[in-house]
């Protein structure tokens, strides 16, 4: 019996070393690493790093002339600074129009446009894109995942397609959405 668990514990330490190796060597954004604007405190610790709030910039990489911008908390004290900490799944969301609307390619309903680990293991949030073709408006969305169980705590926000500049042609995202 000794003999069988000790065979059963090796099992098990090669299938969870396995399971990290696979696991980080996955791609885990959609788009570049978001530029972080600045921090601010929330939570004061005496000898780790504090809470803080964290706002993101990003480009959407599909969507030239759009940019969106996330807080996201990040936990501070011991966990955090060497990061095993999970992260709440509290996260704000605002897209842009910030110049002329092009699309670079054909897209899906819900395509990712970010991907961001969340925790150390199975925890991640994700910034999705659709096209709501009846009013021509981009809708984004933020929300946190988890292999077993997920979060209700989510964001939206919406990108009404304009002309920009003396520009008067004015893109229809409906025309960019796989079918």
């Amino acid at each position: 019996m000794v003999q069988l668990l000790r065979v059963w514990r090796s099992v098990a330490a090669t299938i969870c070393v396995f399971t990290l190796l696979l696991w980080s060597s996955q791609p885990v954004r959609a788009a570049e690493e978001p530029d972080l604007l600045f921090k601010r405190s929330t939570v004061f610790k005496w000898l780790s790093p504090n809470d803080k709030l964290a706002t993101y910039g990003i480009d959407d990489p599909e969507v030239e002339g759009v940019a969106c911008h996330f807080t996201v908390p990040e936990k501070g004290g011991f966990k955090g600074w060497i990061g095993i900490a999970e992260e709440v799944s509290d996260i704000s969301l605002a897209c842009r129009q910030i110049g002329p609307i092009r699309f670079k390619a054909k897209f899906e309903q819900g395509e990712d446009v970010f991907r961001q680990r969340r925790s150390l293991f199975f925890k991640k949030m994700q910034i999705v894109r659709g096209c709501d073709a009846k009013r021509n408006v981009l809708v984004y969305m933020v929300y946190s995942d988890r292999l077993i169980e997920g979060s209700p705590k989510n964001s939206t926000s919406s990108v009404p397609i304009m002309p920009w500049g003396g520009d008067a042609n004015v893109a229809r995202c409906g025309d960019w959405v796989e079918q």
